[in-house]
């Protein structure tokens, strides 16, 4: 990979058979992000997703990839891919969807907004967010799922499933990343909610979230499942006032330092 910049970024593109998705995704992204440092994480794809990676990584020494040896869930995947950020020098670590539906000319708006929030969320629930192309189940699933999570967790997000993310170094450095056990969405609202209970200021920006033309999408019912199960325990426990996750210090002792409170902005 390239060498650090005062403000290097790395956006981890986890996969599992994506071929029709990749060469197009990079290319975007690489354009509309030149200095961007891209880590392919494939989970041994059978359909060549990960020679395609290879090929792409061997054209441009900004892309690298990281081959697992089979399919283990999209949370351990981005984990991964946030271990290797922290061995190099980035300063700005991107979670972005290898499927298409996050457009790469969003990714400059949400680098923008970071210098003024540790984590950024791309959108589709703020002013100006849009959803293409999803049938109306699908929206208002996901709408209601949000608004679950976030009433549940008392967590200020619109979109708290959002998988279009910018986190500043510091974020993942603190928090106890191999606490995480979560998977599918449910390892985006599990991401979310340690950062907000962390103090750590978040921002929404608005972006347009578009289905994805080619492929299968990987959500399962044991996705829904899981994020429905974990949610519901740790909202009762919260209520309860025994909401500590895994890996966190008891509440009052896990503040950020300086007093910095979390908060969010469209």
């Amino acid at each position: 990979m390239g060498e650090p910049a005062e403000r290097a970024v790395l956006v981890v593109v986890p996969t599992y058979n994506e071929r029709d998705n990749l060469e197009p995704l990079v290319s975007r992204l690489r354009k509309a992000v030149p200095e961007a440092d891209v880590l392919v994480v494939d989970d041994s794809s059978p359909d060549g997703t990960g020679e395609i990676a290879d090929k792409l990584a061997a054209a441009d020494d900004q892309v690298s990839v990281l081959h697992r040896p089979g399919k283990s869930g999209l949370g351990t995947a981005y984990l991964a891919g946030f271990a290797s950020a922290l061995q190099g020098e980035y300063t700005l670590v991107v979670e972005m969807d290898a499927d298409g539906s996050h457009a790469s000319e969003d990714l400059p708006a949400l680098l923008t907004a970071a210098s003024t929030a540790d984590l950024v969320l791309g959108s589709r629930y703020v002013p100006g967010g849009e959803v293409r192309n999803w049938p109306a189940h699908r929206l208002v699933f996901s709408r209601l799922a949000n608004l679950y999570a976030r009433t549940a967790l008392g967590v200020p997000i619109a979109d708290v499933t959002a998988g279009f993310r910018v986190f500043r170094r510091q974020v993942l450095a603190e928090l106890p990343l191999d606490a995480v056990s979560s998977q599918g969405y449910c390892f985006q609202i599990d991401m979310a909610w340690r950062v907000v209970r962390a103090g750590f200021v978040v921002r929404e920006v608005p972006i347009t979230f578009t289905e994805r033309v080619r492929g299968r999408s990987k959500m399962s019912m044991t996705i829904v499942v899981e994020a429905l199960w974990r949610v519901t325990r740790w909202g009762v426990a919260r209520v309860a006032r025994r909401d500590v996750l895994p890996g966190e210090a008891q509440p009052g002792a896990a503040g950020r330092p300086g007093g910095r409170s979390s908060g969010m902005a469209a």
